[in-house]
């Protein structure tokens, strides 16, 4: 298996930003006891409130993808729906 790296940007909508930021908080404990879960650290940039983004190292893509299927996902997407302005995510693989 090959380990891969996950970056995702989340960006808030202005009058959002509590709510958005409250909800990807819950998900920091459930997801860092998922199987396959290496590394989940949320930051925050410090010229723009509203824009999030998650490092996340994951054994394999298998496993990455069965989280995106959690129902703790699901219950965040719900939360957040219409809240959420942006969102990207980036598959990376480390090489150094």
């Amino acid at each position: 298996m090959t380990q891969l790296t996950i970056v995702a940007n989340i960006h808030a909508k202005p009058d959002q930003i509590d709510l958005v930021k409250a909800e990807l908080e819950k998900l920091l404990p459930i997801t860092r006891a998922e199987e396959g879960c290496l590394q989940y650290d949320l930051h925050r940039d410090n010229d723009n409130p509203a824009h999030f983004m998650f490092f996340e190292n994951w054994e394999s893509r298998e496993l990455w993808q069965k989280h995106t299927t959690a129902p703790h996902l699901a219950a965040y997407r719900a939360a957040t729906d219409g809240a959420v302005a942006e969102r990207t995510v980036t598959e990376m693989t480390h090489i150094g």
